[in-house]
């Protein structure tokens, strides 16, 4: 019962802030979770769930090269451009950043829980985007890293 009252008090918050994405993603878990589907699907959705996004979000960011609005041209022209080369090194910093925050995500619960709300705050009221438990594992996760240099 604290789950779905915790899910409907998100969802108002979505409703609130007029953030589509949050308003249908908590649709939909209280619709799984009502009809009882959610008890089958949770824990796959919770297990591969993040790479189901990261795929999605990558054949998003992918399609205009299959469209053919990106080619080797436009490549080859971008990367005469110092910003360009800013956008490359940031592309790999944060690729490398988000699989530590990955393996965050899976072994340290409670840290879940922080990033999870923090991103709902985000979503709601700050216009974020719901990629943020995984770049913000990965923030957390260098963060513990560099404590845990100075500290030893």
């Amino acid at each position: 019962m604290q789950s779905t009252l915790f899910l409907v008090i998100l969802l108002a918050i979505g409703i609130i802030a007029k953030n589509q994405s949050l308003i249908i993603a908590l649709s939909v878990l209280l619709v799984l979770k009502f009809t009882g589907i959610g008890e089958k699907v949770f824990p796959l959705i919770q297990q591969k769930g993040i790479n189901w996004g990261v795929t999605i979000i990558t054949i998003a960011v992918l399609i205009p090269i299959a469209t053919g609005d990106i080619g080797f041209k436009q490549l080859q022209e971008a990367l005469k451009s110092s910003f360009a080369w800013i956008a490359l090194l940031s592309g790999i910093f944060v690729a490398i950043i988000a699989s530590k925050g990955i393996t965050l995500l899976q072994d340290d619960p409670h840290i879940t829980a922080a990033l999870v709300f923090g991103t709902i705050l985000a979503v709601a009221f700050l216009n974020g985007v719901a990629v943020g438990p995984l770049i913000g594992a990965g923030i957390a996760y260098m963060a513990m890293k560099v404590v845990e240099f100075f500290s030893a």
